[in-house]
């Protein structure tokens, strides 16, 4: 999903990659003339433990606690605007105190166009299907290019990611597995799973009791890696992100998010996220 801001513009030849991390398609457009804004991404390192795929995934890690009230369209900017800047890995948790759908950059318009009345609606950067917002834990991470791991397949990344997760509930005493193959899951109707990311278990999705509780959008660039998850259908304790972040990095930093980025945001979320001509691109 993007809508070019100004100044961001990057060469139309550039190679992109959108993965849905939530949903079974993954959508690769290499060579190919794109309009879209780029940022930096994620770095990682320690990438060669054969045991312990996530203890040391990153060498150091920026963890931002977004605990401010925004727009669907200025969180979604507000990842972007992290992958634009970032310069080592960077988590940001945020929650959301309205209700919100969030659907992928490949998505139809007219497919939740009926929400608009009750959601605030938002067309991710990233790929994917159908997420409700609202009551789940929202993370983003940016992989720097210059990071070791971003080397790595958006597939690897995307599970060893959800590895950390899975260990993180465990040690919350939670029942979690990462999946190895596509399962809709237990308890799912036909008219739930069509387009809605968490009725369609994929590979590396996290389960718990037999059901999705973690999925993820990717979208790659020459620049950077930025992955957008969710946590939803499961109680979460207080200190699950720092738990979280702990478990991709043990050099973790908390910052806060500056007036700076916050000001390029809401350039963007004008400019692109908040535009009826990017949410209704398709």
């Amino acid at each position: 999903m993007t809508v070019i801001p100004s100044g961001v513009e990057e060469s139309p030849t550039i190679s992109e990659t959108s993965r849905d991390v939530s949903h079974s398609t993954r959508s690769a457009r290499s060579g190919q003339a794109l309009n879209m804004a780029a940022a930096p991404l994620f770095n990682g390192c320690n990438v060669t433990l054969p045991l312990d795929m996530t203890k040391g995934l990153f060498a150091s890690l920026n963890v931002y606690r977004d605990i401010a009230s925004r727009s669907a369209a200025l969180n979604m900017a507000v990842d972007e605007a992290l992958l634009e800047t970032a310069e080592i890995p960077t988590i940001r948790f945020y929650t959301w105190d309205h209700p919100a759908l969030s659907f992928g950059y490949f998505g139809k318009f007219a497919d939740v166009e009926n929400h608009a009345s009750q959601r605030d609606l938002a067309r991710r950067w990233t790929g994917g299907g159908i997420v409700f917002h609202g009551d789940d834990l929202t993370y983003s991470i940016v992989i720097p290019a210059t990071e070791p791991v971003f080397s790595e397949s958006s597939r690897s990344i995307y599970e060893r990611i959800h590895n950390a997760l899975r260990d993180a509930l465990v040690s919350e005493g939670r029942d979690a597995v990462v999946a190895a193959v596509a399962d809709r899951g237990s308890g799912v109707s036909d008219a739930d799973y069509n387009g809605h990311c968490f009725a369609n278990p994929v590979r590396a999705d996290v389960l718990s009791n037999g059901r999705k509780v973690a999925g993820a959008a990717q979208r790659r660039t020459r620049r950077g890696l930025l992955q957008q998850g969710s946590i939803q259908g499961i109680q979460l304790a207080n200190k699950f992100a720092d738990q979280f972040a702990n478990e991709l990095c043990s050099e973790c930093y908390h910052k806060t998010l500056d007036e700076r980025l916050i000001a390029r945001a809401r350039e963007i979320a004008d400019e692109k996220y908040g535009a009826a001509s990017w949410l209704q691109r398709r």
